[in-house]
């Protein structure tokens, strides 16, 4: 990295949700190895800790803040220490996530199936609500919200966390049309896959083996195959490289691991300005 490009990143303040375990987790080291001061938000202080004493360790800037996502009360003081301690923030990777209920809609409770909706999209409105108004006054600032493949596939037995997932693209599209003419991007991402926590309680959980056969064996051979957590690896560079700067032109856009984001950059060069979305 250049000396210019250091001294960009150094002044960067990130905040990840869901950081003390699987993506979140691996997208906050990545962001504290680039240079940023990285704050972990979520409501088990232990994990938390331990990201920020291996940042920490490693000669990076970091801090852990506790709170519960789908509360205004907890999302708005989390903000206010990151800033006291960190300085106003500049990046969001809106990262929690539940995968129930499951089963057939008609089957599911109500209150567990809205819980996972205020997860899924409170939770990221809550924290867009706190975080932009600095970044639009500033003129600045990167936002990525963890998405999923499900968000556009079919799945029977997992509507909640379809839709909600779904929801969050929705939501994107929506912000980048708010902010089109502002220094501002933001982003939905399939993570790839990885057998994280939310995986192995998906695994657990009676309900998805009852209605879900199918899923287990997903995971199995998810855990069996070689170099089952590379899409750590990946997802976190994906997300250093949408902060980078380099594909504002995407912005409003949901992107998957795989997808030629490189040849999207370059079409949307090539479109009038005029046209561009």
């Amino acid at each position: 990295m250049s000396g210019a490009m250091a001294q960009e990143v150094a002044q960067e303040v990130a905040l990840v949700t869901g950081g003390g375990r699987g993506f979140g987790r691996a997208i906050a080291e990545r962001f504290a190895a680039e240079g940023a001061s990285v704050a972990v938000m979520s409501r088990s202080r232990e994990q938390l800790d331990e990201v920020v004493a291996g940042i920490t360790a490693a000669g990076g800037r970091a801090m852990a803040v506790t709170g519960d996502v789908t509360n205004v009360e907890d999302v708005t003081r989390a903000v206010g220490e990151v800033k006291a301690e960190l300085g106003t923030i500049t990046r969001l990777v809106s990262n929690a996530g539940i995968p129930g209920p499951f089963g057939p809609l008609w089957v599911t409770d109500p209150d567990d199936w809205w819980r996972a909706e205020q997860v899924h999209l409170r939770a990221p409105y809550l924290l867009l609500r706190q975080v932009m108004p600095d970044m639009v006054a500033n003129d600045r600032g990167r936002i990525v919200l963890v998405s999923a493949i499900a968000s556009r596939l079919t799945l029977p037995g997992l509507s909640a966390y379809s839709v909600g997932k779904a929801a969050q693209n929705k939501l994107v599209e929506m912000v980048a049309e708010e902010v089109k003419d502002m220094s501002l991007s933001i982003f939905a991402i399939d993570p790839g896959f990885v057998v994280t926590q939310l995986g192995l309680d998906t695994y657990n959980s009676p309900d998805a083996r009852k209605h879900m056969p199918h899923m287990m064996k997903y995971l199995e051979e998810g855990q069996a195959r070689e170099n089952a957590d590379a899409d750590l690896h990946r997802c976190a560079q994906r997300c250093v490289d949408l902060f980078s700067g380099k594909y504002d032109a995407l912005s409003g856009r949901y992107m998957e691991l795989d997808d030629p984001i490189d040849d999207w950059l370059a079409e949307a060069a090539a479109q009038p300005a005029d046209e561009q979305p």
